[in-house]
């Protein structure tokens, strides 16, 4: 299997045809599956609520109350549910089923009698697309947490290639959002978003890569080469564009009045951007973890400076 589909996923088959039902459970077990079934729809309804599978093969037509496509449009309209992909299974004669499936919710479909290694590539390709779905932040579209995880492994263990990794954050964001409110909030994270990708883009290498770790934390992998152009360019954009998500009043004067974490009114300063940059150009990095500490160690020492900053690790061990 590969990164993305793991032995952890869960299939659900929902068909009362026992021998289906066991060639089918007997094949995903030995591809690294873990495999439950169910043989009517009131307890396949049940298994989907108690088990929360990664991936449900349903079939058309059971018994129990309730047709497969029923079924489907049942499980896309409950929110709990409606992100997990759904296989409809069904014969070569319920063509006109299959369209009902479809357009219930289902994402694809097999007919029986079906090539068992035709329906393991499917399964493997709908769980991929739904984890890497999944791992997508929604406000920015970038990579979550998952893929930046993977990524940073991929490139320590390339040893053929040195590598950088950004990460930034906002300063001032708290008070940004305590005055103009969560919506504006989300304005100036979608603005570095896109400061970010188009600096990437336009002045790094083809493979780099950009993630959204949450909130306004964010992250870059480039080379050495290339970093300290990137972070002076996002820094110097990025300072330019933000005084326009102020009022007039608050731009000219250059910072707001809200009250800290402790409830005691302060002037804070525009929202700025602090980079820490880790890279193992000077010193060997040997897991995701080292990259977070060092991280973590330059995000403080950037966030203690005024304005917007960049910190690189210069370090040799």
């Amino acid at each position: 299997m590969d990164k993305y589909v793991t032995s952890k996923s869960k299939i659900l088959i929902i068909d009362d045809d026992k021998l289906i039902v066991a060639m089918v459970q007997d094949r995903l077990t030995k591809e690294g599956f873990q495999v439950t079934a169910a043989m009517d729809s009131v307890s396949g309804l049940a298994a989907v609520y108690q088990e929360a599978p990664d991936l449900i093969l349903l079939d058309v037509i059971l018994p129990g109350g309730k047709t497969g496509v029923e079924m489907c449009r049942i499980l896309r309209n409950d929110t709990r549910t409606s992100h997990v992909p759904i296989i409809m299974m069904t014969s070569r004669k319920q063509t006109q089923d299959v369209v009902a499936g479809l357009e219930a919710g289902a994402d694809d479909y097999v007919t029986k009698p079906f090539d068992l290694d035709e329906l393991v590539a499917r399964i493997k390709t709908h769980l991929r697309r739904a984890k890497q779905e999944k791992s997508f932040n929604p406000l920015t579209g970038l990579p979550g947490n998952i893929m930046i995880e993977e990524e940073i492994k991929r490139r320590i263990n390339d040893k053929s290639r040195k590598f950088a990794v950004m990460y930034l954050d906002l300063d001032n964001f708290k008070a940004y959002n305590d005055v103009y409110g969560f919506l504006k909030g989300d304005e100036v994270i979608k603005l570095l978003a896109h400061i970010l990708t188009q600096c990437v883009r336009n002045l790094g290498n083809v493979d780099d890569f950009i993630g959204h770790i949450g909130g306004d934390d964010f992250i870059a992998i480039t080379t050495p080469d290339k970093v300290d152009e990137i972070c002076q360019q996002i820094i110097t954009r990025f300072d330019a564009t933000v005084p326009l998500l102020y009022n007039a009043d608050d731009r000219k004067r250059g910072y707001i009045v809200t009250k800290d974490r402790q409830g005691k009114e302060c002037k804070f300063s525009l929202v700025s951007v602090s980079i820490a940059v880790v890279s193992n150009e000077h010193r060997n990095i040997e897991n995701h973890w080292q990259v977070s500490e060092i991280a973590s160690e330059l995000k403080k020492y950037a966030k203690s400076q005024e304005g917007s900053v960049y910190v690189k690790d210069r370090r040799t061990r």
